[in-house]
């Protein structure tokens, strides 16, 4: 097994004098008031023609260090996993659905490499106040405030961790959860992740494609991609994100009569799915497979599912009092391993192998242009409206 990517060195001597969020109430304080949609209307898209791109290099580097693929869902809930030898308990993942989704090692990552991520959400601040987002080509837009919000939920849970739920977690002097408190700062606008969502992104973009670039933390939500959005590839990587999401169980299973659904699809039906009827099923069919388009096209009515709030990391938020330390050529590796963490490593080896087996893994194939001939021009990429 490679532990590489769980090391994050890469970018930790760059921003390495950044401080947690909370370790500075008084800024989750000054950002905690209230701002009215009125104060949100100046990030309605209004684009000037102008080519401007923005650069997201640093979150680029991140998510590939921190990010583990857990690649396509089989569509097979697992088992709950054995006790612990000598033990009751099982520490870890244990949902039917803990091989969907991919991962953030949250578990592997210090202070010393949690830091630069707060130094870096302030960083898409003071870009978002220098810079007028409004105006900026729609997909520039979509790819910042999508990468902003990522940034800043895997912020939070990096200085909270070991946290077993994000949805728990509790900020600021009032304690509200993360998701509503305003501790993002935008041309001096306070808004929290769920502001992003709901009264930036969604009230100005018609295609609910949207709803899957973003990360809310946990298992049962879109995944996070393990490549920052650009202005070049929101479409393709947000096809990726549906696709991956409406086909896995956490997305679209059935019992009985019902089409059960994600409840993520209950916050954006305001908005895209009013009747949460045909309207979500057309949307669905639109990425559906061939067993979950089946589904979708026999069950009558639609309810949400079940959802797993338990944190999108490779321990299940728990800190285990038991460890393995890993080896290579007989060398005891600085990296230890938690059997949960282990076991867990062990279960999307065979997941993988399986998926290999029955031709199921997708990859990508990049054609090079030989040497000395003229790549032709790119196409246009496709704006998300």
């Amino acid at each position: 097994m490679n532990l590489r990517p769980f090391t994050f060195t890469m970018t930790v001597a760059l921003l390495a004098s950044a401080a947690p969020i909370l370790a500075q109430p008084d800024e989750i304080v000054a950002a905690a008031g209230v701002s009215s949609q009125g104060d949100f209307d100046q990030f309605t898209p209004r684009p000037s023609g102008k080519s401007t791109r923005l650069d997201f290099s640093f979150w680029d580097d991140a998510l590939e260090y921190m990010v583990l693929r857990m690649g396509p869902s089989t569509r097979q809930g697992e088992r709950r996993p054995d006790a612990t030898l000598g033990t009751r308990q099982v520490y870890g993942h244990d949902s039917r659905v803990r091989l969907e989704g991919n991962r953030v090692a949250f578990s592997f990552l210090s202070e010393e490499a949690t830091a630069p991520l707060s130094e870096y959400r302030r960083d898409l601040e003071r870009i978002g106040s220098e810079v007028d987002i409004a105006s900026l080509p729609r997909n520039e837009q979509l790819a910042f405030w999508m990468n902003l919000h990522n940034v800043a939920v895997t912020e939070m849970i990096a200085l909270n961790y070991p946290t077993k739920s994000p949805s728990e977690l509790k900020l600021g002097p009032d304690g509200t959860p993360v998701d509503t408190t305003r501790f993002i700062t935008v041309a001096g606008v306070a808004m929290s992740p769920h502001d992003i969502r709901t009264k930036i992104v969604f009230p100005n973009w018609s295609d609910p494609q949207v709803i899957y670039g973003f990360f809310r933390g946990e298992v049962g939500g879109p995944s996070i991609q393990r490549t920052a959005f650009t202005g070049d590839n929101v479409s393709t990587l947000l096809d990726g994100s549906a696709n991956e999401f409406v086909n896995s169980l956490r997305g679209v299973e059935a019992f009985g009569s019902n089409l059960l659904v994600s409840k993520i699809y209950e916050e954006a039906a305001p908005f895209y799915f009013p009747q949460m009827g045909e309207d979500l099923k057309a949307h669905l069919l639109r990425f559906a497979e061939e067993e979950v388009a089946g589904l979708i096209a026999e069950k009558e009515k639609v309810k949400a599912n079940t959802y797993v709030a338990t944190v999108a990391d490779l321990a299940g938020g728990e800190r285990e009092p038991i460890y393995n330390t890993v080896s290579s050529n007989g060398y005891v590796q600085g990296t230890r391993l938690t059997p949960s963490v282990a076991r867990f490593l062990g279960e999307r080896f065979e997941k993988y192998e399986k998926l290999r087996k029955e031709g199921l893994l997708r990859g990508r194939v990049i054609v090079l242009p030989p040497t000395g001939v003229e790549e032709e021009p790119k196409p246009e990429t496709p704006e998300v409206e």
